[in-house]
């Protein structure tokens, strides 16, 4: 990692504004996600419905940022960010104000909606960092966007909570409206003009974008559908789910313009650490879904307790992410990488076992543990990946890193969730007794482990590959 020969002057006015700006729609795009995982048990009794069933309120969210996000960034390079910016705070601020709606089939469309203007904000706003910061201080500013991110997965639970408890769960999204109405000031005031790329010839790839949404359609409905059995419905799902992927990856070989350059994932250092990303993501879903209900069901927290107890991990997160991006520039993305990972592989262990004999103190300490290790590995992943990257292509390397983000949450909520369900027996709103809770956590955590573990590897084969972009 190149060294500083003298120290960069201090960043302007301007510079801080426009990040601060950029900041505040990965703060909401991350909020609309956690705000929506602690009502789960409580959209269970309102609408009568099903783990699987509530499970749709956030899959919805997730799959349509997964499915839009590298469409999102590579619009974003032909386009213009801005323009794009703008709107998808203003489609999300809108969704938003749909999602109050009594009715659970229109909620769930609502989130979809409201994950689309989330897949714009998400990636348009790194995509953003590199025409606004040098690249001395890429990390610092991946740091800022991270500690954005976890503020708003903290602040999803603890004001969830409490507007839960007070207001019902129609506030949870009311809330949003108001805060999206203030980020799109902000940005219209103090985003500069985006540096556009010329358009290549044969424009976007529909084709691809719609067998992405099918067959990450097909595999969330696999590990959600069955009522707590894998039947042959979900064989036949996870089946198209494949074949799916095998026409998407045909188009994407024959497109003039494809969704994804295949040859992107020919280079080892960025596969290998969209691989990470996934995984590590994967965990922390888990963590998001699960948690409410052994919380709620094995521990009998309230619901403000549950919001506190919920925003103490990301909490950490938030206030160690702009000290993990300078970590970052000082020490080499590859190094905290792998310590990122180390932390997140002793806090996944400790979910695993120290809820089950130290109740919720156990549970603080493991996910405290946890999310701080996900702030450094963020912060590195991200700054090692966008190091280098040509202005043409950073909207669409953005996408590819929150397109294997946003897969690992979908895993973590969809095959986690699925494993907690069957594991605890929560198959049906309130089958689950304390002790089945508590062997669903084991069981789910004990996984994560292994998951971060192998993520470990990865991060080892990483430091033997040349950099490259």
């Amino acid at each position: 990692m190149p060294t500083l020969a003298s120290p960069l002057p201090a960043p302007s006015t301007g510079e801080r504004r426009a990040l601060l700006s950029l900041s505040l729609t990965m703060l909401l795009s991350s909020l609309g996600t956690s705000i929506a995982n602690v009502a789960l048990p409580s959209l269970s009794s309102v609408f009568q419905a099903s783990f699987q069933q509530v499970q749709w309120v956030v899959l919805a969210y997730l799959l349509a940022i997964t499915t839009l996000i590298v469409s999102a960034g590579r619009l974003g390079d032909m386009l213009g960010r801005r323009r794009l910016l703008l709107g998808g705070v203003a489609l999300f601020s809108l969704a938003s104000l749909l999602c109050s709606y009594p009715s659970l089939p229109l909620l769930i469309a609502a989130r979809a909606i409201q994950g689309a203007g989330a897949a714009l904000m998400m990636a348009l706003s790194m995509a953003y960092v590199a025409d606004i910061v040098p690249r001395e201080r890429t990390g610092q500013a991946m740091g800022l966007l991270g500690t954005s991110s976890a503020i708003g997965t903290a602040l999803g639970p603890s004001l969830g909570g409490l507007l839960l408890g007070s207001l019902g769960w129609q506030s949870l999204f009311l809330v949003l409206v108001p805060l999206g109405g203030l980020t799109l000031l902000l940005l219209q005031r103090h985003l500069p003009a985006s540096k556009q790329a010329a358009a290549p010839a044969g424009g976007h790839d529909p084709l691809g974008t719609l067998l992405l949404a099918l067959s990450l359609g097909c595999y969330a409905l696999a590990m959600t559908s069955g009522h707590g059995s894998w039947q042959q419905s979900n064989s036949t799902l996870l089946l198209l789910a494949l074949l799916g992927g095998a026409l998407f990856l045909r188009s994407q070989q024959r497109a003039a313009t494809p969704l994804i350059r295949l040859s992107l994932l020919r280079r080892p250092q960025l596969l290998l650490s969209l691989l990470m990303s996934g995984m590590v993501a994967a965990v922390v879903m888990a963590t998001l879904v699960v948690g409410p209900f052994y919380l709620s069901r094995a521990l009998a927290l309230s619901s403000t307790q549950l919001g506190l107890v919920m925003s103490a991990g990301p909490l950490v997160a938030a206030f160690g992410g702009v000290p993990s991006g300078r970590l970052v520039d000082r020490y080499g993305a590859g190094r905290m990488v792998l310590l990122g990972l180390l932390a997140m592989l002793a806090g996944s262990s400790g979910l695993a076992m120290l809820p089950l004999s130290m109740g919720s103190t156990g549970y603080l300490l493991a996910i405290v543990t946890l999310t701080a290790g996900y702030a450094l590995f963020q912060a590195a992943n991200n700054t090692g990946v966008m190091h280098g990257v040509a202005a043409e292509q950073r909207g669409l390397i953005s996408g590819l890193l929150n397109l294997a983000r946003n897969l690992g949450l979908i895993t973590g909520a969809a095959a986690m969730g699925a494993v907690f369900a069957t594991a605890s027996g929560s198959v049906t709103h309130g089958a689950a007794s304390a002790a089945a809770s508590s062997s669903g956590l084991h069981l789910t955590f004990s996984l994560a482990a292994l998951l971060i573990a192998s993520a470990m590897l990865l991060g080892w084969r990483l430091q033997t590959v040349p950099a490259s972009n």
